[in-house]
């Protein structure tokens, strides 16, 4: 008898745990739709400066490659099906993921898996969250750079739209990211 009572708990402990899985991504695909509102169009270039790398960062670094890469995917799927997630200054929806941004947008999935990754494989220490937020934004920046490149026609092109203007911002949303992810780390860690 005790059987069937011990079952029933475990397909209800499996319920709670797919639910709160489900309201992480959710919500983190939420995040990185807020961190796109903060955008600074800049005239010399159809790339805006905005969080959303930051968001990516953070939500890879702070839920690890499966939810990271499942709540960028998520976040994606938002956006070309016409919901406001992506920065308001490009044009929404699959617009978006075939103009300028298009291949950064459809690299973040993969920017926050290897993120997460990265993490789930030691300790999480600031110096190994800043580390893979630096190797998630080479990943970002190929993706990025190389659609640039098909839209332009050329790398130079791409480079002088998508990657000078841009290095300083990156640098400090690795490193904000990073010191978020490792702080959120320790905090959950006295609270066990």
């Amino acid at each position: 008898m005790a059987k069937p009572t011990s079952i029933a708990l475990d397909r209800g402990n499996r319920a709670l745990y797919w639910a709160e899985q489900a309201a992480i991504v959710v919500s983190a695909s939420l995040f990185v739709a807020l961190c796109a509102q903060v955008t600074v169009p800049l005239p010399f270039t159809p790339v805006p400066l905005t969080l959303q790398n930051f968001g990516v960062l953070l939500v890879g670094l702070t839920l690890g490659s499966r939810c990271g890469f499942a709540a960028l995917t998520l976040y994606l799927v938002e956006g070309a099906v016409g919901m406001p997630v992506f920065n308001p200054a490009g044009p929404g929806g699959v617009a978006q993921l075939l103009g300028a941004t298009g291949g950064f947008l459809l690299a973040y999935p993969f920017v926050a898996g290897l993120a997460g990754w990265i993490m789930e494989r030691g300790k999480a220490s600031f110096a190994r969250a800043a580390a893979a937020g630096v190797l998630s934004e080479v990943v970002l920046f190929a993706g990025g750079l190389s659609w640039l490149a098909v839209l332009t026609h050329s790398f130079a092109q791409a480079a002088r739209f998508g990657l000078y203007w841009f290095v300083f911002a990156e640098v400090i949303k690795v490193t904000l990211a990073a010191g978020v992810s490792t702080g959120w780390q320790r905090v959950r860690k006295e609270q066990v």
